[in-house]
């Protein structure tokens, strides 16, 4: 479960459960509060908390926040609407069927003197040859910030430290995973900052996963590079050209 608590001036002033695709800013926003996110803790195992400094919301936001939530999109060939992405090749009998799957994991905008850590995701993802920035799924035990520096390492075999917390992002969509079950997936991303003190060539060390390389990659570098989702609204909360 996913808990998500707005905090202003040190007390907790909104607390409710993330929605199977719900994104935790734009909940907070449709509610009424504009949040900047303070941490995100593991309490329990399989549990986790999503912790924001609020205030009030401008009515104009609201209206948006709202606006956005309501709006639906015709799904190609299809009367249906919605407000999640589709494969553009399933079927209504697919769609019937999907599993839902909710994913929680840790990324880094790591950076060094040789500029920032990307890894090309591999063959046994759906979007091969893009760019992604390293981690992944957070396991039960896990906090967010031990996933990521155990992902780092096994991506690109780097050390990190002086790990920050950066935004939190969401996604929903339904789709055939690599296995090619059809899910209804939610992908709820932890992103940090932080530094490799002593860069390296990156080194694959789980190898026949998601990763296929590692590269260091100048800032102003990244736009000769097909990135990967959410990578370009993490690089921009970070301050670095997308």
């Amino acid at each position: 479960m996913i808990t998500v608590i707005g905090e202003q001036g040190g007390r907790e002033v909104v607390r409710f459960g993330l929605g199977h695709g719900a994104d935790p800013a734009g909940s907070l926003l449709a509610g009424g509060w504009a949040g900047r996110p303070l941490s995100v803790t593991r309490p329990r195992p399989n549990d986790l908390e999503i912790r924001y400094a609020v205030e009030p919301a401008s009515d104009e936001a609201r209206d948006v926040a709202r606006a956005a939530d309501a709006q639906r999109v015709p799904r190609r060939g299809s009367s249906v609407t919605s407000r999640v992405s589709w494969d553009e090749d399933l079927t209504e009998a697919d769609a019937a069927a999907a599993v839902r799957h909710q994913r929680v994991a840790a990324y880094g905008v790591v950076s060094s003197d040789r500029g920032l850590l990307l890894t090309e995701l591999s063959e046994r993802t759906n979007a091969a040859g893009r760019w992604n920035l390293p981690g992944g799924g957070i396991d039960p035990h896990e906090s967010p910030e031990e996933a990521l520096l155990r992902e780092v390492f096994e991506e690109t075999g780097q050390r990190v430290q002086d790990i920050a917390l950066l935004t939190v992002l969401s996604g929903h969509w339904v789709g055939r995973s690599p296995r090619g079950r059809v899910e209804d997936y939610h992908a709820v991303r932890v992103f940090h900052t932080a530094t490799c003190p002593a860069p390296t060539d990156p080194v694959v060390h789980d190898v026949g996963g998601s990763t296929a390389s590692g590269a260091w990659v100048r800032p102003e570098h990244l736009g000769r590079l097909p990135l990967a989702g959410s990578v370009a609204e993490a690089l921009r909360a970070a301050g670095l050209p997308a």
